[in-house]
């Protein structure tokens, strides 16, 4: 398997920031989907009056794949929403096609986004009076250390 292969697979590069396209296909594709689920330009029964936002979209590195990151509000029935879709993706992917001129229209694979709840869960720990304690800053530990000869290599 060459290098170039082997840091392309899975969609990521080993370690590496996104390139500015892939960053600004992502925010492109992030755009029309927001705009299709906003609209409601589905038939599926699951997505009627839902609404979901489209945190995030990754763009795989050769631009053919997608991971869009999405949230339904509040973050009731995420399973459901998930399920349907993925159901409707590659329809979605059309429409995309059709809103882009990309050469090569990405599959689009939808995760639900955790980040929101990562925040809220840390949050709720900065919250609890135990670690409070532990984050405030004690007056002791603010006073200046005096310096020695040893900081100044004498």
């Amino acid at each position: 398997m060459s290098k170039r292969s082997e840091g392309s697979r899975g969609g990521h590069r080993a370690g590496k920031a996104p390139t500015q396209r892939q960053l600004r296909v992502g925010e492109e594709i992030r755009h029309v989907l927001a705009g299709l689920l906003s609209r409601g330009e589905f038939r599926d029964p699951e997505l009627q009056n839902r609404v979901i936002t489209v945190t995030e979209v990754r763009v795989s590195p050769d631009l053919r794949n997608a991971t869009v990151f999405v949230v339904p509000l509040g973050g009731e029935q995420t399973a459901e929403t998930m399920v349907a879709l993925r159901r409707v993706g590659p329809y979605m992917r059309v429409l995309v096609g059709q809103e882009l001129r990309l050469r090569y229209v990405p599959h689009l694979s939808f995760e639900h986004d955790v980040t929101f709840d990562h925040a809220a869960h840390i949050s709720r720990l900065l919250q609890n009076p135990i670690v409070r304690h532990d984050v405030e800053s004690d007056p002791e530990d603010d006073q200046e250390i005096p310096e020695t000869d040893a900081d100044h290599g004498a």
